[in-house]
């Protein structure tokens, strides 16, 4: 760790030493996720995945048993990942000290009973041809629920259109053959299904499901019926309306997340019970995440969403008349960015939690003080604090008449004193999804640019999610124009603020972020560079040729294919590439099956014939998204030698030589 002169000096906007390299990034940390608690009768375990990039992105399932020292459950070359949407989750389950786990590599369910070696229970297919997610033992019949997906016979002219979703049982005896244990199907019939819960006397089920062309956050419904005849009815959900986080109280009432009042708000048995214009969850993207749990001592525990981070409220049960369906409400004394999926661990909760001020970590929390305890972070070294830039949270007015959201990083390093006369340059961060969302959670992947001399700012444009469902739908029909708009108003916020240096503008994303920076970077004059990482140029090629669970994704967010064909075309910048003026790093991974490479390598080859500098990056292996140390690390670097070359300044280190073809050294 580098000390602090007592006399700063000044050096050039993006020259500054940090601590914060991509060997922290990279070796130095790991992501945390998907925790879960285990009650046995000699004590309780902990579990949760952490991906390591030091692995090669490898995901293991690690445990804590009665507090003690972590232990990799999953020995190398397991990786606990699911594929289903490709974006999976929902990848493992843990009950009586019975683990069972999606391995990312073949597709098939392993168990693992007590300190056994993991054993397949499913058939062994290529191509991963059936694919399970959203993981839930019924140890009582010794079996497990699950969300599998089917890709056998998809391209065969015989064969269906698409791969087949649908809510299977499979069985966990040990006798039982796994080349023939694939799954009885429970439900079936629907596009999409997820979230199968059973009743705590295991003879209901609730699951929901959604049809093309809608998105889960669009419409979807729920269901609820007998967990083994298959006789089911409609509680909530329909045209206009989102469900999400179902599960079951102790006595036995069904709750979820519907957004019927404009925000996801919690219902129990059809009653909204706790009533506010904030959403409670998030948006499905991935399997198996809860805003909401109950505690043992029967109080319910909910995170509701704010502009400024996130609110842990306590639900206490009652009978008295005032209390809204039977609970009142109370916050929790503690302060959080961001919170992930919540387990109940007695009467404490275990959650990744995301602060301001320090790196994500595994934390418990007492769910009556709101005391909390870190078990694990998401680095393994000390940073100094007083290199972390904190998020300041900002609105501006946008040329709709809205008022957009985000959050706003300004340069600090306590090494540096910051030049006179300059302005820093600005990255703004465009996230990914379109439908998803930026906290105020420190990252230090974020950290890094600001350590060095950059400001940031971090916006959730319209169609972000936290907002509520009006906000949401500001995107509808309008992708490639209200989240510019948005990206490129914010940028301009802050120039006339005094804020940024105007003439030194960059905007990057990834995937949905990358095709907002590309469009930004085609149709508007805001910015001088741009770095697309995984991101989509081609909307046309987009709703041709993507996987199933976005296959009518653009169907909302840009019209009808084929019938709205023209506007597809008005919005792909690769259709527009005379129009880019400006220096473009475009990152990709040969394998991604969301955005195929093809997107990235046609964008650069018409920006390079176009005689605009640019540089392409394509990294062996990798799919949607970065996962391996050295891609990591390259990726970040090459983009901070692509900003230096761009933006006049020599950055310190060691870093990667780039090719940037039309620029001249």
């Amino acid at each position: 760790m580098s000390s602090t002169p007592t006399d700063p000096k000044p050096l050039p906007y993006g020259s500054w030493p940090s601590p914060i390299d991509t060997e922290l990034l990279t070796s130095g940390s790991v992501g945390l996720s998907e925790p879960a608690v285990d009650e046995r009768p000699d004590g309780r375990d902990r579990y949760w995945l952490e991906s390591r990039p030091s692995e090669k992105g490898r995901t293991v399932l690690v445990r804590s048993r009665n507090g003690g020292p972590p232990v990799d459950v999953t020995p190398a070359p397991f990786n606990v990942r699911s594929s289903v949407h490709e974006y999976g989750g929902g990848a493992y389950a843990v009950a009586d000290s019975v683990v069972v786990f999606s391995n990312f590599a073949d597709g098939r369910i392993h168990l693992i009973d007590g300190d056994d070696e993991p054993r397949p229970i499913t058939p062994d297919l290529p191509d991963r041809m059936l694919r399970y997610a959203d993981l839930e033992l019924d140890l009582p019949r010794r079996r497990l629920l699950a969300v599998r997906e089917d890709h056998r016979g998809v391209g065969r002219p015989d064969g269906p259109a698409e791969c087949v979703n649908s809510i299977v049982r499979i069985a966990l005896d040990a006798d039982v053959d796994p080349a023939t244990n694939e799954g009885e199907i429970l439900v079936d019939g629907h596009d999409f299904v997820s979230s199968p819960r059973l009743s705590p006397d295991g003879h209901q089920l609730a699951f929901y499901t959604w049809e093309h062309p809608s998105m889960p956050w669009d419409a979807s419904r729920l269901w609820c019926g007998d967990a083994d005849a298959g006789d089911v009815r409609q509680v909530d959900g329909g045209a206009g309306v989102s469900i999400a986080d179902i599960g079951w109280l102790a006595d036995g009432r069904l709750a979820w997340c519907s957004d019927r009042s404009g925000f996801w708000n919690l219902h129990v048995d059809g009653s909204n019970v706790y009533p506010v214009a904030a959403d409670c969850a998030d948006p499905a993207w991935v399997f198996g995440a809860r805003g909401w749990i109950q505690l043992a001592n029967g109080t319910v525990l909910i995170r509701r969403h704010e502009p400024t981070g996130v609110v842990l409220v306590r639900l206490e049960q009652h009978q008295d008349a005032r209390a809204i369906g039977g609970f009142t409400a109370g916050e929790l004394a503690v302060d959080l960015a961001a919170v992930g999926s919540l387990v109940a661990d007695g009467d404490e909760v275990v959650a990744v939690a995301g602060f301001r001020d320090r790196p994500n970590a595994l934390v418990r929390i007492d769910g009556s003080t709101g005391e909390l305890t870190e078990l694990r972070s998401s680095i393994s070294e000390t940073v100094d604090p007083r290199y972390f830039s904190i998020a300041e949270p900002i609105n501006w007015p946008t040329p709709d008449g809205a008022v957009s959201h985000g959050f706003f990083y300004p340069p600090v390093n306590p090494e540096v004193a910051a030049p006179i006369a300059e302005l820093p340059p600005l990255i703004v961060l465009s996230h990914g999804g379109p439908t998803g969302a930026s906290s105020a959670a420190l990252s230090l992947s974020l950290q890094y640019w600001t350590s060095r001399g950059f400001a940031v700012l971090d916006v959730n444009y319209g169609g972000s999610t936290g907002y509520g469902r009006a906000y949401r739908e500001r995107l509808t029909g309008q992708w490639g124009i209200v989240d510019v708009d948005d990206c490129c108003s914010g940028a301009a916020h802050l120039v006339a603020g005094g804020a940024v240096d105007g003439d030194r503008l960059a905007i990057r994303g990834g995937s949905a972020g990358g095709y907002t920076t590309l469009a930004a970077l085609t149709f508007r004059d805001a910015f001088a560079a741009g770095v697309s990482r995984y991101g989509i140029g081609d909307l046309e090629a987009l709703a041709t040729d993507t996987h199933k669970f976005e296959s009518r994704y653009l169907d909302g967010l840009v019209g009808q294919y084929p019938a709205q064909r023209q506007i597809y075309l008005d919005r792909s910048p690769i259709q527009h590439v005379d129009r880019l003026d400006c220096a473009l790093l475009v990152l990709q991974g040969t394998e991604d099956k969301v955005v195929p490479p093809n997107q990235s390598i046609s964008m650069a080859d018409a920006v390079r014939a176009k005689g605009r500098p640019v540089a392409l990056r394509l990294y062996e292996g990798e799919g949607h998204g970065f996962r391996m140390a050295e891609s990591v690390r390259d990726a970040i670097e090459s983009e901070l030698v692509f900003y230096g070359r761009v933006f006049g300044f020599r950055p310190v280190g060691e870093l990667p030589e780039l090719d940037i073809d039309n620029l001249p050294r």
